[in-house]
């Protein structure tokens, strides 16, 4: 669901907005969703519980080899939706 978007006004110097369009250039994407991608990753930082979790996801180390009963168990699961 696409959250509720709102216009606003930022004061910046020159050369901070030529930089910005040229990075939104750059990445092929808006100066507005350049500046939103900024202020979530500055804004909304992972916990220490998530970032182990997502260390721990990318180790492998707890990975577990799933049978075929379960992956057809958990496609039915998913197809009932």
């Amino acid at each position: 669901m696409e959250a509720t978007r709102t216009n606003t006004t930022v004061s910046l110097p020159d050369y901070m907005l030529a930089d910005l369009n040229a990075e939104a250039r750059r990445k092929g994407i808006t100066v507005s969703r350049l500046i939103e991608d900024s202020l979530e990753e500055t804004l909304y930082q992972p916990n220490a519980d998530t970032l182990a979790a997502i260390e721990e996801a990318r180790s492998g180390a707890e990975m577990e080899v799933l049978t075929h009963e379960q992956i057809e168990n958990f496609e039915a699961f998913v197809a009932s939706l």
